[in-house]
């Protein structure tokens, strides 16, 4: 059963981005470094974020369709133990679908998690305690 539950928002300001790695050939590597001497973007990191930026735009309505069909919520999702005693409390259970960032407080402990979160699909991060990601282990997708 889905629920919407009134969020309460994180007490400590989450990181607004991930760091990722790629690897990217020379020839590639050697342009993107020539726009940057040329001063076209300030570094590499400018030029890799526009580039996904500009990518992004290109699939916008993609990226919105598929949130519509699969009922995901853009942005940010947190649960603290306050909200999921509140879903415990009304014998439900979250289904829960981030597109973004979902973090789980860490007043949250692994029971509580258990009997209150059905599943997690999140496309982009998870943050939680290493013990309620090992108790969700086999209900996050």
């Amino acid at each position: 059963m889905n629920r919407k539950v009134a969020l309460t928002p994180p007490s400590a300001k989450p990181a607004d981005s991930e760091k990722i790695t790629i690897n990217i050939g020379f020839v590639d590597l050697g342009q993107i470094d020539l726009l940057v001497a040329e001063g076209f973007y300030g570094n590499r990191t400018d030029f890799i974020r526009t580039a996904i930026r500009n990518q992004l735009g290109t699939h916008a309505d993609a990226v919105k369709q598929v949130v519509a069909r699969k009922m995901l919520v853009l942005g940010l999702q947190h649960f603290n133990a306050s909200d999921l005693r509140a879903v415990k409390s009304a014998r439900e259970q979250l289904q829960i679908r981030v597109l973004g960032l979902a973090t789980i407080a860490h007043d949250v402990t692994p029971d509580l998690a258990l009997a209150t979160i059905a599943s997690i699909e999140v496309m982009g991060a998870l943050h939680a305690s290493a013990a309620v990601k090992g108790a969700l282990a086999g209900r996050i997708r």
